[in-house]
């Protein structure tokens, strides 16, 4: 028997969460132009734990009340260069998580980098969405507010 799998409809932009990341909740960009997904991260510093290289980083968020950050680690998947919009080039750290959306939730690669000029602090790119969703450009917010 062949499973097969919902293909869900995103709007232009959702609400997600980065559930290995004790992130519960974020805006996100869904952008099609953009093959890897990223997340604003600052504070990036690598290390070794184990005789695997790992990367701590701080996820700023912005609160009622000011900014907070949420401490992280994760395991380093790869380092790539990375061409921003603008055509700028830099290496970024990828780290594998899970996404979560709509109450669905996969496995993605992301990116650390610094977008704290951008409106929304994750982008979720064309890879993390290949045969589990197609996006509505018209349309925000598809698979509600939670």
């Amino acid at each position: 028997m062949k499973r097969t799998r919902k293909i869900l409809t995103l709007g232009w932009r959702e609400w997600a969460g980065l559930p290995e990341l004790g992130v519960r909740r974020l805006r996100a960009k869904v952008d099609t132009g953009a093959r890897t997904s990223a997340v604003h991260a600052t504070h990036v510093r690598a290390f070794t734990r184990d005789g695997e290289d790992w990367v701590r980083f701080d996820l700023p968020r912005r609160r009622k009340g000011g900014i907070t950050a949420k401490g992280c680690e994760a395991r380093v998947h790869d380092r790539r260069e990375v061409k921003s919009s603008t055509g700028h080039v830099q290496t970024r750290y990828v780290i594998r998580t899970v996404l979560s959306l709509g109450g669905h939730e996969w496995p993605i690669e992301l990116t650390l980098a610094r977008r704290d000029t951008m409106d929304y602090r994750l982008l979720i790119g064309r890879e993390a969405l290949a045969r589990r969703a197609v996006v509505d450009p018209s349309k925000s917010y598809l698979l509600g507010k939670d």
